[in-house]
């Protein structure tokens, strides 16, 4: 089998292709790379220029070619931090698709950890147990320093920090300093984006750092030649991180490029990387860090062609409910009442869906938004559902894009008091086929919220029964006193009702 990927980057584009060898891995058949001014336009300009669409609609005919050439029909075409944070990206993907027939698939921070963490499971299966590990996993790209936290194989966090090698070089083109100041400066601005990211980050102890590069790595025996390297996969001591700093420290570029034999291009932000390097430390006890010498689009390619699968233990929806309870612990919600509700709502759906014609896949927006709902309470107690809205808005949630992500919000938004009208921005800038999604998921996860009202988890069964004209009844079989959550039941299945056209009441057993 072949297949091939097509990555475009913020500051070049490459297209691999490969085919599986005999012992199981892949072999390289060809590597093509083109010098693009994506990230250039996005980061200076906000837009990606015309110019840069032509010229990227040009490349891609040449890698079409070499795709037909190696007769390879299963491929990806995708793109990262540059093309997702362009405010002219839908026009972009759509020019591009249009003009070449190429569906550009734009990755998130946690599609881009997936494919990582698929693919160090594979490469590490017998040297190295990553899912029972509590890892920070890296992947450094021209645009952003892509994280994620993964507690044994579950992830507890993903984000992007700023600290791509071109935003580097761009921070350091602007500081008007000495070669000692601009060292400076380019430590505090790092030292102040991890600040941030340890601030957000779980309490829990990090085992290792991993970090995948493809750019910087090669060089680093030049600078510490006394080094011995034995894979792609290496560790590198916090002795030989801080001796690497101190021999570039006091160099500019064209010093750093004939002292080490370093490409110019790379000696321009290579002590940046440095100071990253020494930074990763202070995440973690252990004093090596491990470093991956690849790509994402090589990962991609060996997703394809080796098949690989995190196991259904690590799927999509256990995932995000990992990143959502850590967002519930975060913000100092209840969460044995949102786990509670959760379970009502998957109840409730499994039993309604068919009559209010839910799709399967959008119990996973119900889920995460019941785990949610009350994340608000964080900033107050008082309008705590828009509060809701507007900190699920903001998360970066593991492999959802951003109108998933505003459905969620909306659904969370709406689990209590007013259902949506005109001024509520989120919900109306989503298509009326979201909108109708929302207000159906919304009306489960009122009925479940208010089933556990004193967050008591008074429900110990509960059972739902449809009957020939479509009317609900469910049966809840409870302990203790349960009047608080019939007066709030009936306040809140109103939507429901509204929706299907049918009744629901509800029953207690002791």
């Amino acid at each position: 089998m072949r297949a091939g990927v097509i990555d475009i980057g913020s500051r070049s584009m490459k297209l691999i292709i490969g085919e599986n060898s005999k012992d199981n891995d892949i072999t390289i058949l060809e590597s093509l790379k083109n010098i693009t001014p994506i990230a250039n336009d996005t980061f200076l300009k906000d837009r990606i220029s015309q110019g840069t669409i032509n010229q990227t609609v040009s490349i891609l005919e040449k890698y079409k070619k070499a795709l037909k050439d190696y007769e390879v029909s299963e491929y990806k075409v995708i793109a990262t931090t540059a093309v997702r944070e362009a405010r002219n990206r839908d026009i972009f993907v759509d020019t591009v698709l249009r003009k070449t027939g190429l569906a550009i698939e734009t990755l998130t921070a946690g599609d881009i950890v997936y494919y990582i963490d698929a693919y160090l499971s594979y490469q590490l299966k017998d040297s190295y147990p990553i899912h029972n590990k509590n890892l920070l996993i890296f992947e450094l790209g021209s645009g952003s320093l892509d994280l994620s936290l993964l507690e044994q194989g579950f992830t507890r966090l993903n984000q992007g920090l700023p600290l791509g090698t071109l935003r580097l070089k761009q921070l350091m083109g602007r500081l008007n300093g000495s070669l000692e100041e601009t060292f400076e400066a380019v430590t505090e601005y790092i030292s102040n984006e991890f600040a941030s990211l340890e601030r957000s980050m779980p309490k829990i102890k990090i085992d290792d750092i991993i970090l995948i590069d493809e750019n910087y790595a090669g060089y680093l025996q030049n600078i510490l030649p006394q080094g011995k390297r034995q894979s792609r996969f290496f560790q590198l001591g916090i002795q030989d991180s801080q001796e690497i700093l101190a021999r570039l420290a006091d160099k500019n570029p064209e010093e750093i490029s004939r002292a080490y034999k370093i490409p110019a291009d790379v000696c321009d932000t290579i002590i940046a990387y440095a100071i990253t390097l020494n930074i990763f430390f202070t995440l973690t006890e252990n004093k090596q860090i491990y470093i991956l010498e690849t790509s994402l689009a090589e990962a991609i390619l060996a997703h394809m062609l080796l098949e690989l699968e995190l196991s259904k233990k690590y799927n999509k929806t256990n995932q995000l409910i990992s990143v959502a309870k850590s967002l519930c612990q975060r913000y100092n919600v209840d969460l044995n009442h949102a786990q509670y509700v959760a379970n009502l709502s998957d109840t409730l759906f499994d039993a309604l869906k068919e009559q209010l014609g839910l799709k399967k896949d959008t119990l996973l927006y119900l889920l995460l938004a019941s785990y949610m709902h009350d994340i608000g309470m964080f900033i107050h107690n008082r309008g705590h559902h828009k509060h809701s809205e507007y900190i699920i808005n903001s998360q970066n949630l593991f492999r959802l894009n951003n109108e998933e992500v505003k459905m969620i919000a909306a659904i969370a938004r709406y689990h209590r008091k007013a259902t949506p009208n005109q001024t509520h921005l989120n919900y109306n800038s989503l298509p009326p086929d979201k909108q109708i999604v929302v207000q159906k998921l919304s009306a489960i996860l009122r009925i479940a919220n208010a089933l556990d009202r004193s967050h008591k988890q008074k429900i110990k069964k509960l059972d739902v029964k449809i009957n020939q004209n479509q009317d609900v009844a469910l049966v809840a079989t409870i302990k203790g006193n349960f009047v608080l959550e019939q007066e709030d039941f009936l306040d809140k299945k109103t939507l429901f009702e509204e929706i299907t056209g049918n009744k629901i009441s509800i029953t207690v057993k002791s």
